[in-house]
């Protein structure tokens, strides 16, 4: 719906604002989105760049007018990284301020929290977090932009296949992503003729993995260890396996996908192996690439704005953000039209990679969204194996 009236000769925003109060109802003239992010809190590395990554967005599409002629306006809630506040936020903004779709939230644990939310107020959520079970069985209203850990899992093993790795350790942190992706793992290792001989779980807010490191060292037989979390033990563990001198391979997964983590780990991060999406290595990307031109034009527009390291998590946020727009086009301020139109988007280019999504299929993306990387010199690279 398109609603603009022109107030300079009758005395600016202060006119305009009553003129639209009079003449349409409270929401006409402007759409409203959701956004539930951890900006702040342990989680702020992933919060932080996805409400910047989406809110970016919104003002450059204002700034050019709008979408048929209605300002986007994007209402970003803090969970600080809490659960309850997710659920909570999640209810305001469909009950009260009559959101056409949410994007967010940035942890697994919240978007699993908020899922029923969304299905029982009949409002898109678009998660902006990783775990498989967010869609995996798919919920009408409920779809997400991270890559599936399983593709994760599937490429780590098929490169292990590759190096001659039979025998692994398992560690992952105690919150909702690292539950999920232990539990692939461990599902998956059989079919790779892989045999686990240990798989630990540890507080997501530790600072040192040296005890857990020590208990896996002293098991001789483990070739390689993976550790899938999204948080700074990312970091530690690489450090606390270097200053023991133990140099079996680290895989990591996709939530190792922000040069932070590798800064923070130093030279114990060289040679780390993950799978993740393609905007860390953009410029070894080659020309014919679909996903270039978006992955540069991201990178581009957050850096010059923010003045940081784009990263995969801004990402995700920056494809949902995407994908709400290019609904609203379609359904204008109605939510199950909107709904319809994001399950209908077909080889849409996003930073994930190119997302189809199906009735069946609400992550809307193939293995090829991922690429094996490493770490060399500090830096990301594309690997080229061993």
């Amino acid at each position: 719906m398109k609603r603009s009236i022109k107030c300079l000769a009758l005395g600016g925003a202060a006119c305009c604002l009553a003129l639209s109060t009079m003449l349409a109802p409270a929401w006409a003239g402007t759409v409203k989105v959701g956004a539930i992010f951890a900006v702040t809190g342990p989680a702020s590395f992933l919060g932080g760049p996805e409400a910047r990554s989406a809110q970016m967005i919104v003002d450059e599409i204002n700034k050019a007018g709008g979408i048929n002629g209605d300002t986007i306006e994007l209402i970003v809630k803090d969970t600080a990284g809490h659960s309850e506040k997710a659920v909570s936020f999640a209810k305001q903004l469909i009950e009260e301020d009559k959101v056409v779709a949410i994007i967010g939230p940035s942890t697994s644990g919240e978007s699993m929290a908020v899922k029923k939310i969304a299905e029982a107020g009949k409002t898109t959520l678009i998660s902006c977090a990783a775990a498989e079970v967010i869609v995996n069985p798919v919920a009408k209203h409920v779809f997400k932009t991270p890559q599936k850990d399983s593709f994760a899992a599937q490429m780590i093993f098929e490169e292990m296949q590759r190096l001659g790795i039979t025998t692994i350790a398992i560690t992952a942190g105690n919150d909702g992503f690292g539950k999920a992706g232990k539990a692939q793992l461990e599902k998956m290792a059989p079919t790779y003729g892989v045999k686990v001989a240990i798989s630990e779980t540890y507080d997501s807010k530790a600072t040192d993995l040296s005890a857990l490191v020590a208990k896996l060292k002293s098991d001789v037989s483990i070739q390689a260890v993976i550790n899938w979390s999204v948080v700074p033990a990312q970091a530690i563990i690489a450090k606390n396996m270097r200053q023991v001198g133990w140099e079996v391979p680290l895989f990591q997964s996709h939530g190792f996908g922000n040069i932070k983590y590798a800064q923070a780990a130093g030279v114990a991060a060289e040679g780390i192996i993950f799978p993740c999406g393609r905007l860390l290595v953009v410029d070894q990307l080659e020309e014919s690439n679909p996903q270039k031109a978006r992955l540069v034009q991201y990178k581009s527009d957050y850096e010059t704005k923010y003045k940081e390291d784009a990263s995969a998590f801004g990402g995700y946020a920056y494809d949902a953000m995407n994908m709400v727009v290019e609904a609203i086009k379609k359904g204008g301020n109605d939510r199950a039209k909107v709904r319809d139109a994001v399950e209908g988007l077909e080889n849409f280019a996003g930073v994930g990679g190119m997302f189809s999504f199906s009735p069946a299929d609400h992550n809307g993306l193939t293995i090829d969204s991922f690429a094996m990387m490493t770490v060399k010199d500090g830096a990301f690279i594309l690997y080229q194996g061993k």
